[in-house]
């Protein structure tokens, strides 16, 4: 088919026809009709590198997939804060996508990271709706400029993994339109993806794939999106519940009776035609826009890797380097611990697993480097020291200049279909670190890890990277800086608590079978570490550099529904690097609980060193509104917020408050339940309080030291208590509401 789907095409349709076409064939594909020359179109997994199967398809993906480049999980892109960086990324995707005749690529995942035990953080960006949105809507873009369709997924509230195709997550209206929605209403908004992919679980009772208000009223009537909605694999128990709800697509589909339900559903009633037309309909947009050659093409695989080598590098996060202990002068003289030097944890489990074109490990390039110093000191796959590796190790690393342990999560305590426990390493690796930090004061930790997790050995040793997981140069990148090849740049995507115990959703995470109960509310991640002043281990947006940035000179100019800042970033350190500035609003008009401060913007600068540059950004309306779910509605109220600019949510470096002014005026009412001290604030009110003859006896109320608070904090109705009759109060109300 190369025209555009019309009705008079799809009146060409049998409803046999129909049916087929809203439901999924062989796992990966769409149903096809050869008779009207409708070709099939093919999806895959892909959120951090293609996921093709080779042959011998099967719904879990557990088959062998062709080869492909392994770029670093979203944990790690996130931490480059890089829009550009991500809509390259995006590019590489779609090319590696389209040459292997895919026409839409699964991913990106971009549901919040809630917990720190959620099995699935790995793929996901940010406990941050903004971090999540902006670099899922560069990815989005850089995919589909190479005319290869994306699934934003998993929509929505999706945060954790244990009996995700039954849990409801029941939170309220203002938490899942700040926190869980925002992030797609952002891309569908600024990157029109092709499809969005519906999640297993229910929202407040309701399961997702058969919620109208979440894929209708919402996703389309709000936002606009008119793209496919597909479910993801298995989410649809009742599909014709869900193609009422405004679900066009059932993946993998059931085979037969798939077709079968749907043509006995519309025979009997149950489901109108007309219904089954409009799911229909934008399924065959998607064929006709997205269809892709489906014979597979080469394509530069080795010049991927190579971005996937610079990606990695260029977001990895400096969390320690006391006494510059980084950049390493000598690789040679490192002596080299650790079973995931050698055998690395660089990508993700279940559906994000990729066949590595080609993986190079730390210990591979340290070799290469002729750095020959290396154990084992610990087994991946086991939990308990080995006393004899231990004793050897920790001797081996006594005599040495310098000491780089690589430790991290194993991929069996971390994947998709199923939660941590534990926000821990292994025994055997904390014990290996705490005991080579005692005899070595030149002790440098490298992490592979898909999420936040407690380190009780950070204050002992001399230095720690954050590498989350890579991608398949991870051998070249975490090389590339430790040894000052490339100066550090990432910052952390999500808070690091100091343990499990502090998280916000402590005690509640996976409580039920049933229910996730977000008591939390809004105060996810830093929003909650800052409002309780909770110290963390590491904050949110935290990472250091082998330079320094000095931030001065800040400007805020007040527009009308929008603000503007302008600062001057310096490197007044010693080399070249780059610098993300993160801009927080706090809102201190608002008479609700809000965080103490929210990320607005951010922005990655590169300077030379002793370069300066001025950075001008843009703040919104929206920027300064909460939801408000009474009136269903954002609201911005005029009043008082501070602007702040710094290096992380901990760390601000430039602040000024302004005063916003945006709102017509619209007085409310007055009524008996007004409280005396907002009437007594508003001038405008006095001429009405003199004529009832209420003023004398007001003032004095309220201008006495003595009672004065007390009397500001009662409802206009008790000043009866005070002397005041109720015939003067209902003049004064008449009078008052002359005014508004």
């Amino acid at each position: 088919m190369t025209a555009i789907p019309s009705n008079d095409f799809i009146d060409q349709l049998t409803l046999t026809e129909k049916a087929s076409l809203v439901s999924g064939k062989d796992f990966w594909f769409t149903a096809g009709v050869e008779r009207l020359n409708l070709e099939k179109i093919m999806m895959t997994d892909g959120p951090s590198g293609l996921r093709k199967q080779a042959s011998s398809a099967d719904a879990l993906g557990l088959n062998q997939s062709v080869k492909a480049v392994t770029f670093p999980a979203s944990a790690l892109t996130a931490s480059s804060f890089d829009r550009s960086a991500l809509t390259h990324l995006g590019q590489h995707l779609g090319t590696a996508a389209k040459a292997e005749g895919v026409s839409i690529l699964l991913g990106p995942g971009i549901n919040i990271k809630r917990s720190p035990l959620a099995g699935r953080n790995f793929e996901y960006f940010s406990e941050d709706p903004l971090v999540a949105g902006e670099l899922g809507a560069a990815y989005v873009t850089g995919v589909q400029s190479q005319a290869v369709g994306v699934s934003v997924k998993h929509f929505a509230a999706n945060n954790r993994e244990n009996q995700r195709f039954t849990s409801s997550s029941n939170m309220s209206e203002r938490a899942l339109r700040e926190i869980y929605l925002a992030a797609f209403e952002r891309i569908v908004t600024k990157a029109h993806p092709a499809t969005i992919m519906c999640s297993y679980n229910a929202i407040n009772g309701t399961l997702n794939s058969q919620n109208f208000r979440l894929l209708t009223t919402i996703l389309r009537d709000e936002w606009g999106f008119d793209g496919v909605v597909m479910s993801d694999w298995g989410a649809v128990a009742d599909h014709i519940a869900a193609l009422r709800a405004g679900l066009d697509l059932e993946m993998p589909g059931k085979g037969p009776q798939s077709t079968t339900e749907i043509i006995e559903a519309v025979q009997h009633g149950d489901l109108t035609e007309a219904t089954l037309n409009i799911a229909v309909k934008r399924v065959l947009k998607m064929i006709h826009e997205w269809h892709v050659d489906s014979t597979p093409h080469a394509y530069d695989q080795e010049k991927q890797h190579q971005f996937a080598r610079q990606l990695a590098a260029n977001s990895f996060i400096l969390l320690k380097n006391d006494h510059q202990v980084l950049p390493l002068n000598n690789l040679q003289d490192v002596t080299i611990l650790g079973e995931l030097a050698e055998k690395p944890r660089y990508q993700g489990g279940g559906s994000s697993h990729v066949n590595a074109f080609r993986v190079t490990t730390p210990l591979s390039v340290a070799q290469a480097a002729g750095n020959t110093t290396y154990q084992a000191a610990y087994q991946v796959n086991a939990t308990q020291s080995d006393p004899n590796r231990l004793a050897q190790a920790v001797a081996a690393a006594k005599k040495a200049p310098a000491v780089v342990i690589f430790a991290g999560v194993p991929e069996a305590l971390e994947s998709e279909g199923f939660d941590k426990t534990t926000m821990a390493l292994p025994e055997n690796q904390n014990t290996l670190i705490s005991q080579v930090a005692a005899v070595n004061n030149h002790t440098v930790v490298v992490l592979q890890n898909g999420s936040a997790i407690e380190m009780p050995w950070a204050d002992d040793v001399a230095a720690i990277l954050e590498t989350y997981l890579a991608g398949e140069a991870v051998g070249e990148a975490t090389w590339d800086v430790l040894t000052g090849a490339v100066n550090p740049s990432g910052k952390l995507a999500e808070s690091f608590p100091f343990k499990l115990a502090d998280n916000p959703t402590y005690g509640t995470f996976n409580a039920s079978p049933l229910t996730e109960d977000y008591h939390e509310d809004i105060f996810v991640g830093y929003r909650y570490y800052d409002l309780k002043q909770r110290a963390v281990r590491y904050p949110f947006g935290f990472g250091l550099s082998y330079t320094h940035f000095n931030y001065h000179d800040l400007t805020v100019t007040v527009q009308d529904q929008q603000v503007t800042l302008r600062y001057q970033l310096t490197n007044d350190g010693p080399v070249d690097g780059q610098e993300i500035s993160q801009i927080y609003v706090a809102n201190h008009a608002s008479h609700i609980e809000v965080p103490r401060r929210e990320l607005r913007d951010f922005v990655k600068t590169a300077l030379r060193s002793g370069e300066t540059k001025t950075i001008t950004r843009i703040l919104t309306r929206r920027d300064f509104s909460w939801y408000n779910a009474r009136t269903a509605s954002w609201q911005m109220d005029d009043g008082n917020y501070t602007i702040s600019v710094g290096q992380s949510s901990r760390q601000l470096n430039l602040s000024q408050d302004i005063s916003l002014t945006w709102n017509p005026k619209h007085l409310a009412p007055i009524t008996a339940n007004t409280y005396i001290g907002d009437i007594m604030a508003r001038p405008d009110l006095r001429p009405a309080l003199e004529q009832t003859k209420m003023a004398t006896s007001l003032d004095q109320l309220t201008n006495d030291d003595t009672n004065s608070e007390l009397m500001k904090n009662m409802p206009l109705r008790a000043a009866i208590m005070v002397g005041i009759d109720a015939s003067q109060l209902t003049e004064f109300l008449r009078l008052a509401n002359q005014i508004q």
